[in-house]
This record gives C-alpha cells, structure tokens and sequence, in this order.
C-alpha cells in the first residue's frame, strides 16, 4: 500500500509540498518529522487501474 504524506505550514496549516511513499517508509518519515516538530498528513494515496 502507498501513502501520499503532506508537509504542512506551521502557521495555517495548508500542504506546502506531498510525497507518495510505500507502508515501509512511513514510519521513518514519521519519526523524523516527530523529531523536528514538523506537522504531516498522511492519507492512502490514489490507486491508477492497470
């Protein structure tokens, strides 16, 4: 499964830029956004029929 993670604006909180990553590296992701206070949104990304 892939997730589209948003970088959000400290002050207002909009998506300043978005990255679609795999399950796995969500959580690496995660914990270093954790580390610099950084606020994310995470969703499952959009799937493209094959």
């Amino acid at each position: 499964m892939r997730f589209e993670i948003m970088r959000l604006d400290e002050v207002d909180g909009t998506p300043v830029d978005s990255t679609v990553v795999d399950a796995a590296s969500v959580n690496r992701i995660v914990q270093q956004a954790a580390a610099i206070g950084q606020r994310l949104w995470i969703r499952p990304a959009e799937s493209t029929a094959s």
